[in-house]
């Protein structure tokens, strides 16, 4: 590359036009002190993340998980924080805990413990850590025995069920800080054989996430409670200098538990590996996670794309996608492992714009330069000076820009002791004297298609233990709709093997997000006009509805649906609703006909529930099966029972949308109907 010999006010004009910075010099000392690196990686849950993806066929549901956890293939991230289920929502919907009363132990329940075996499989050195969003009814006050005792519970099933061992715990993601609870997990692990777990506390955001530090000074016993300090977003609130300071005074490790890089494309990418950078630069976290790592949910759910490097929205057909930011994790991923060390002096903001972070092998002297030039208006050069106690291998260099990601570039070889690398700006570089690294694909991706319609499913085709007592296909929002034995095959309306599914739980939980109907949700968010049917069993004083034309599932932190659905309970009461996801009573001004007219307006999403139609069925009653239907015509919504049709009405709010099951929330419980015989079927 030839350059122009003129200065402009300190840096030079090359022939590409880009002006270029003086060099920077950069010495990399074997004596500099760093801290251990605890890893970069991904969270697996903070909602059901995963739902779909344990429905995808093979081989691409081993590619997935390969791209994303395979040593030197894909992202190859060191370190795996999932979601200790619990029943509740979390963001795009909930899983089922391996305890849903007391007393109840399963630990088949759910794919969590599939995630975690798959991924470890691939990556004997991946660093596991977990956590709660929510919990069952039963554990009453999360901050207590019960609680400390049902983290041991799931620990305990993990070991002896599954042979793997967490590295780390945290207490709860998000809600608080309890010093009395962090001290009462610390010793129930410690005495039931989980010393070796670290305890990481309080994982919270805002301004006032790291205020317990000084508290931990003054509280040897809460000092000895915490192994490691950890808190969320960091990108967006670093540590304050008193902050770090406190921390390392008190010889504990740092983590970011949960950072947020919501951005598209190759902004995504480099943003992530700035966040990685900056997190140890300015607030010296040894560990970061993003939120999170596959989407297997649906399109239509919250964060459906933007965060996630995999999108597995079609088990059906076995097509996923690759975002760019995977390619981001795979900078640091493939050029480090849990348990190398910093080098403070390679840890910076560089002169000409951008950040850059340096890691060794303590034990091999090999080393990783980690560049990216976000913030840089200019090309610059660096000239790196490395201790004769690192290695003096040839370095490889792999980058990624807008138009290309992961790249492998010329190999740099040091002379002298030295070597130069020109930046250019808006790039992520990765310089390592290790070897091996890949960008990792698969060939064979199926095209994508549509949810199959017309779709049936009498769930007689399961082995519940299997598929973790989950049906395929449906995403619960809320709840956990669990494939269960017929509670009463001979009253059934259809045919009857035997097998079924049940929304199961029956108290309000312990919940992240706030609740609402219990709901699972399953097809095409482009259907229009079709009919969703499915025989119902009701229990004593239940109720159970089929949804159709579900267009929203609310905003991650709120999980109201925008849709229909029809209605039966034990009694023969039969309606149909329109829901509007959550209601704002400000919206709602005036008297009864202005309010009604503001519903009537399709331009004002106000919220709610609102009755269509209803009406009373004769010949239902309590513990007998009964088959509910609900039919979209245009803009006329029919319901029928037992294939009679009952109600009628008009609407057009909700053209287009989804299928799901529901089980109504009522004052003081929450309805565990069974489900059976679900059809969808497209009206022409």
């Amino acid at each position: 590359m030839n350059i122009k010999t003129i200065f402009f006010s300190g840096m030079l004009l090359m022939s590409n036009g880009h002006l270029m910075a003086q060099t920077q010099t950069i010495q990399l000392s074997s004596q500099s002190t760093g801290k251990t690196f605890d890893g970069i990686g991904i969270v697996n849950g903070g909602g059901a993340t995963s739902v779909l993806l344990k429905d995808y066929p093979e081989p691409q549901r081993s590619q997935i998980m390969d791209l994303v956890y395979k040593p030197k293939f894909g992202a190859s991230v060191s370190t795996l924080l999932v979601e200790i289920p619990g029943d509740g929502n979390s963001t795009q919907g909930s899983m089922p805990s391996h305890s849903h009363y007391r007393g109840d132990y399963n630990f088949q329940r759910g794919y969590m413990w599939w995630v975690m075996t798959e991924a470890k499989s691939r990556n004997p050195k991946l660093s596991l850590d977990a956590t709660a969003w929510s919990a069952p009814a039963w554990v009453g006050n999360y901050w207590s025995q019960d609680m400390a005792d049902y983290y041991v519970s799931w620990l305990s099933g993990l070991r002896q069920v599954y042979g793997l061992e967490l590295d780390a715990i945290g207490c709860h993601n998000e809600k608080g800080v309890s010093y009395d609870f962090a001290k009462m997990l610390r010793r129930t692990m410690n005495e039931r054989g989980f010393s070796n777990v670290k305890l990481h506390a309080f994982d919270n955001w805002g301004g006032g996430k790291m205020n317990f530090l000084k508290d931990m000074q003054n509280d040897p016993e809460l000092r000895d409670a915490i192994d490691v300090v950890s808190a969320h977003t960091f990108s967006e609130i670093p540590l304050t200098k008193e902050q770090r300071e406190l921390a390392e005074a008190m010889g504990k490790p740092i983590w970011n538990s949960e950072d947020h890089v919501y951005r598209k494309g190759f902004d995504c990418l480099i943003s992530i590996v700035k966040c990685f950078n900056e997190n140890y630069i300015v607030s010296g976290a040894t560990k970061v996670v993003n939120w999170y790592d596959i989407a297997g949910v649906y399109p239509l759910e919250p964060y459906s794309h933007d965060p996630a490097m995999v999108l597995a929205w079609e088990p059906w057909s076995g097509h996923y996608s690759v975002r760019e930011n995977l390619w981001g994790y795979a900078h640091y991923g493939q050029f480090t492992e849990v348990g190398w060390q910093y080098v403070d002096d390679g840890c910076l903001a560089l002169d000409g714009g951008g950040t850059m972070v340096t890691l060794k092998n303590p034990a091999t002297g090999d080393y990783s330069v980690i560049v990216e030039t976000k913030d840089a208006q200019q090309t610059q050069t660096l000239k790196i000076k490395v201790d004769k106690r690192l290695s003096r291998n040839t370095l490889c260099v792999w980058r990624s820009i807008e138009q290309e990601q992961f790249v492998q570039q010329a190999d740099i070889k040091p002379r002298g002791g030295s070597f130069t690398i020109t930046l250019e700006p808006n790039a992520v570089y990765s310089l390592s004297t290790t070897r091996g690294q890949q960008k990792g694909s698969f060939a064979d991706i199926p095209t994508s298609q549509s949810f199959p319609i017309p779709y049936e499913d009498n769930f007689e085709a399961y082995n519940p233990q299997a598929c973790g007592y989950l049906p395929r296909y449906t995403a619960d929002i809320i709840g956990a709709f669990e494939l269960r034995p017929t509670p009463d095959p001979s009253s059934h309306s259809g045919d009857r093997k035997g097998a079924c599914i049940r929304q199961v739980v029956g108290e309000h939980t312990l919940s992240w997000a706030p609740e609402w109907h219990h709901y699972t949700i399953l097809g095409d968010s482009a259907w229009r006009d079709y009919e969703v049917s499915a025989d119902v069993y009701l229990n004593p004083q239940d109720e159970a509805a089929v949804m159709g034309r579900v267009c929203d599932v609310g905003s991650g932190y709120g999980i109201w649906a925008k849709g229909y659905y029809l209605k039966l309970d034990d009694q023969g009461h039969c309606t149909l609703v329109i829901t509007r996801g959550k209601l704002n009573p400000k919206e709602l001004i005036g008297d009864k006909e202005q309010q009604e007219a503001i519903l009537a307006r399709k331009d004002v999403e106000v919220g709610g529930e609102y009755s269509l139609a209803s009406t009373q069925v004769k010949g239902i009653g309590p513990c007998s099966w009964h088959n509910l239907k609900l039919r979209f015509k245009g803009d006329t919504i029919t319901g029928f029972v037992d294939g009679q049709q009952v109600l009628q009405a008009k609407s057009d709010r909700y053209p287009k949308g989804m299928a799901g099951l529901l089980a109504p929330m009522q004052k003081q419980r929450i309805c565990t109907p069974y489900f059976d015989n679900l059809k969808i079927i497209p009206i022409l």
